[in-house]
């Protein structure tokens, strides 16, 4: 399969490490370090997307220690307007042209209803253009939304 021919579902990244839009900026980083990604979608309780959050939102809304960073909610540091979405049928090169025109490092994948399907990264796009996207028979396999729930070391 060509990259010219390929859509969303083709390339997106199905298991997603997601955030909640009411959680704090130090747990939204512990969960970026522990799964090793830079964009972290925003999801409500019903997986719907919010927005992502990328390394950099969060890095330069950095200010204070542990404690000021808890006060503060992921929802707060989402761009004001909404980010691109994709459809799983877009054609993949309407993505990478809506990734450019946006300046956004990563497009979520979502239903007609809203719910986060995957998430499309520069990466998954240089996989695609290298040839190294997941088999067919791969690709119908959905992975789960999770999270990952640090354990801090108790206040002394």
């Amino acid at each position: 399969m060509g990259v010219e021919t390929m859509i969303a579902a083709d390339v997106m990244s199905r298991t997603l490490v997601t955030v909640e839009p009411d959680e704090s900026p130090l747990m939204a980083w512990e969960l970026m370090r522990r799964a090793g990604v830079h964009h972290l979608p925003v999801v409500d309780d019903e997986s719907r997307i919010v927005g992502v959050l990328g390394r950099e939102d969060l890095s330069s809304h950095w200010s204070g220690g542990p404690a000021e960073q808890s006060r503060v909610r992921v929802r707060e540091l989402l761009p004001d307007r909404p980010g691109p979405q994709a459809a799983p049928t877009s054609p993949l090169d309407e993505v990478v042209a809506q990734m450019i025109d946006s300046a956004a490092g990563a497009v979520p994948v979502v239903s007609p209803r809203g719910t986060l399907e995957g998430l499309i990264t520069a990466r998954d796009v240089l996989l695609a253009v290298a040839g190294r996207v997941p088999r067919r028979e791969d690709a119908d396999v959905k992975g789960g939304l999770f999270r990952l729930e640090p354990v801090l070391p108790p206040h002394p």
